[in-house]
């Protein structure tokens, strides 16, 4: 790999992982544009890796105090929202975990095709524009009920479909039932924290099993560009939802998939 195709996927898997327009597509539609070749899983993984970091470090004081509260709860020491909070992520993990196992094969054969990322992209797109603009929450994260996260789990597993971006329809999931766009996005990131980890995980095994070589430059380069992108992602999103919203997103989620159907319609 040389260092301009590191430089653009790391950029790539950093700054849409965690905004609601599709890292997924993204990725997929690098290599269309591009004569490079396959990045190939190490780098994969590495991606991941750099997100993952980003998105623990800047949640660390709430995932310490999250941890704390559920090892007391698993303790039968009472249970806060904190700990509440924790038991809701494991809840809303399992429905795209499931998915995951039973579809994931199917999806990434049949439907990773630009139409398919273009419809995608327009659909959850306007259901998240039309969640932004109907439904302002006053409800923060910590205020979820079990039936809430288990709905959010449950349209967490509809990002398996391409273009439609796990962050994307957690958000949207989560304005629908009443949260604000701070609280809907602080809980689509810490929900990803275990999707990143199966998935890396899933990653990683395949790739004990091909035991390539490894080219450990490329991959420290893409943890750390992937890391640095994400968390800088995380942080200027957060403010930048409060102020203006979703909408922006919402336009250029339209206007790729638009684009995507003249291309390759």
């Amino acid at each position: 790999m040389d260092w301009l195709q590191i430089v653009v996927l790391s950029l790539v898997q950093g700054l849409t992982e965690f905004l609601p327009v599709s890292s997924s597509a993204h990725l997929i539609l690098v290599p269309v544009f591009s004569d490079w070749p396959d990045q190939g899983l190490a780098f994969d993984v590495a991606l991941h890796l750099g997100s993952l970091s980003a998105v623990v470090l800047y949640f660390r004081h709430e995932l310490v105090t999250m941890t704390a509260s559920w090892g007391r709860s698993v303790a039968g020491r009472g249970t806060d929202d904190d700990a509440r909070l924790a038991w809701w992520v494991i809840l809303a993990t399992i429905p795209v975990g499931l998915a995951g196992l039973a579809f994931a094969d199917t999806i990434s054969e049949v439907m990773r095709s630009p139409l398919v990322l273009a419809g995608g992209l327009i659909v959850f797109g306007v259901v998240l524009g039309i969640a932004d603009w109907r439904h302002r929450g006053t409800r923060s994260e910590y205020r979820l009920s079990w039936r809430d996260a288990l709905w959010i789990g449950l349209a967490q597993a509809l990002a398996l479909i391409p273009g439609t971006s796990r962050s994307g329809i957690t958000m949207t999931a989560a304005l629908m039932l009443g949260l604000t766009r701070e609280a809907a996005a602080r809980f689509s990131f810490l929900l990803s924290i275990p999707v990143i980890v199966l998935a890396g995980g899933l990653e990683a095994l395949d790739l004990v099993e091909a035991s390539a070589p490894v080219a450990w430059g490329d991959l420290a380069a893409g943890t750390v560009l992937s890391g640095v992108s994400a968390y800088l992602c995380i942080h200027f999103f957060l403010a930048f939802i409060r102020r203006i919203g979703m909408q922006p997103f919402v336009v250029y989620r339209l206007l790729l998939g638009v684009a995507l159907i003249w291309l390759f319609g």
